[in-house]
């Protein structure tokens, strides 16, 4: 009897690096946006983010995709938070 086990070291660790690409990416879009008209940076970012969820809350469900999931989750809201403080 196998039992299949989580790795819970590699898929934290690869959580956290989506978090960090993800909330670079974020941010980076945002602030550049928001030089050009803070309005649209927000219609922007609320448009992509609503297309992307249904989508990428379906690779959930997948072993290896579900951390980066996690941490694109955890990340897109900390890339706003970095926009707004920058």
């Amino acid at each position: 009897m196998t039992l299949d086990r989580t790795p819970w070291f590699t898929g934290i660790a690869v959580s956290v690096f989506a978090a960090m690409l993800s909330t670079s990416a974020v941010a980076a879009f945002c602030v550049a946006l928001g030089n050009v008209n803070v309005l649209l940076a927000v219609v922007v970012n609320v448009i992509a983010v609503g297309g992307l969820a249904p989508t990428v809350w379906r690779w959930r469900a997948v072993p290896v995709w579900r951390w980066v999931v996690y941490g694109a989750v955890a990340g897109v809201p900390l890339g706003w938070i970095a926009a707004i403080a920058a």
